[in-house]
């Protein structure tokens, strides 16, 4: 048995126990085995499987409802931590639509991210050959899937900064044109502190869970459940660069390194809606 194989199987059995507490809808284990091959395969980057731990990504999508048979679109997928997994889990039975930066966008941030993403998926093929590019650069590139294709829409930590650019209302239309009738989006975002001002602006990374689930509903959604499975109870939400003090961002160099990796990744919210 070889070492990804063992990973693969000790991830299923972690997923099928998770999987007793999530209130999802009952799923295979081919659907789970999947899963955990492509969160622990040898094609992703160098330092993504350790952040596993962190971002659950088998207990989300289930959660999420994911399923390989799906169309589904990931928004702003920045360097495809989560395309990663999506690729090659939806590869076979499933299609995959990256709405990512413009390539040829005015600012230069866009651009290079761009490069960088397309750079990656075509350095492998084998994984990431039938994930369809699409350009997402709010507000005026609003491409995601064809209207009314998706079945679930998957954005992860992107909120603050599209309420932070003004342009949340345009993101979320546009996701909401290219589901269908019923389709579920899934959020997950860096949780703020419960009716803190600062938690609005984006500012800071932290967003109030209340406040980004009332700004959703408003653009046509409607929450149907939310989990903790990304909660982390020892992030205080009060770092003097916001998120970005802690890992994997780590902003703040050797000044409380140790402090800021005792307490991991940011607490995140995680919720589902359903188009209206």
């Amino acid at each position: 048995m070889n070492e990804q194989t063992t990973r693969a199987l000790g991830a299923v059995a972690v997923a099928l126990a998770a999987a007793s507490v999530l209130m999802t809808a009952p799923a295979s284990a081919e659907h789970f085995e999947g899963l955990a091959v492509a969160t622990w395969g040898d094609h992703r980057a160098e330092g993504n499987r350790e952040r596993n731990r962190y971002r659950h990504p088998i207990e989300t999508l289930t959660f999420l409802g994911v399923a390989p048979t799906m169309t589904v679109a990931e928004v702003s997928p920045g360097g495809g931590w989560y395309t990663e997994i999506l690729a090659p889990y939806l590869r076979e039975q499933g299609k995959l639509y990256a709405a990512a930066y413009d390539p040829q966008s005015e600012g230069e941030y866009y651009r290079n991210s761009a490069s960088r993403f397309r750079e990656k998926l075509a350095a492998h093929p084998e994984v990431y050959d039938k994930v369809a590019l699409t350009v997402f650069e709010p507000p005026s590139k609003l491409e995601v899937a064809p209207d009314g294709s998706a079945d679930v829409v998957l954005t992860f930590r992107n909120m603050h900064g599209w309420l932070r650019n003004d342009t949340a209302r345009a993101a979320l239309d546009a996701m909401h044109r290219a589901l269908k009738p019923g389709g579920v989006l899934g959020v997950v975002q860096h949780r703020g502190q419960p009716g803190n001002p600062a938690h609005r602006s984006g500012d800071e990374g932290y967003l109030d869970q209340n406040y980004v689930i009332g700004f959703i509903e408003a653009a046509g959604f409607e929450l149907v459940d939310s989990s903790e499975i990304n909660a982390n109870p020892a992030d205080p939400k009060d770092h003097s660069v916001g998120v970005w003090a802690l890992p994997p961002s780590l902003e703040l160099g050797d000044q409380d390194r140790e402090r800021y990796l005792r307490i991991g990744e940011s607490d995140r919210m995680t919720l589902k809606f359903v188009k209206r």
